[in-house]
């Protein structure tokens, strides 16, 4: 059964016309809801461009600080909490000097917004162990001297670490991509 060029069947409306106006009818009710459901909504918080009161754990201390909402989690670390770590190398995530554990996973604190780390477990260098009692992997750095000038060091062994916690017999191979993002600037300028 075709229909007639005015779109317009026996009966008085075509197909084609009753879905182009039921589609047209639907989709302007879900943007009308979509609408209504972004006025009800609260605004995004706006932070700043003042220092704003955060909490961080670090090392499994709570720390309350006030910080402009720029400042990056690498400098709440070493700048507000004297914890020097984790270093500042790059700034941009390309050498894995300022490594940390975030919820256990190794990430770049210069790439971190502090504010952005709140409710999340932070770990550095210095809360995988005490000098007194070592870590595993900083006695293992120790004990084969596996380090030259000791600056990447901090951030090898937080990701060494993250590594073997996830897989604790790694492959050559593995081990590559563990510490990928890590460099040793002093020695050979090569990656790990």
């Amino acid at each position: 059964m075709s229909e007639p060029a005015d779109g317009k069947s026996a009966q008085g409306v075509s197909r084609r016309l009753f879905l182009k106006t039921v589609g047209a009818g639907a989709a302007a009710t879900g943007l009308a809801g979509a609408a209504a459901d972004m006025a009800r909504a609260a605004p995004p918080a706006i932070l700043g461009p003042d220092a704003v009161p955060l909490t961080l754990r670090v090392n499994g201390a709570v720390h309350t600080l006030t910080l402009e909402p720029r400042v990056t989690l690498l400098r709440a670390l070493r700048n507000h909490l004297g914890l020097t770590g984790p270093k500042e190398v790059c700034e941009r995530g390309a050498c894995g000097g300022c490594t940390v554990l975030l919820d256990g996973e190794p990430i770049c604190a210069c790439l971190l917004l502090a504010v952005d780390a709140v409710g999340h477990e932070i770990t550095t260098v210095e809360g995988l162990g005490t000098p007194e009692q070592l870590s595993p992997v900083q006695a293992a750095f120790v004990e084969a001297d596996a380090l030259q000038c000791g600056f990447c060091t901090p951030g090898f062994v937080v990701a060494s670490t993250a590594l073997l916690r996830k897989n604790p017999n790694p492959s050559l191979e593995e081990i590559k991509a563990g510490l990928a993002g890590n460099i040793c600037r002093c020695g050979n300028g090569g990656r790990a």
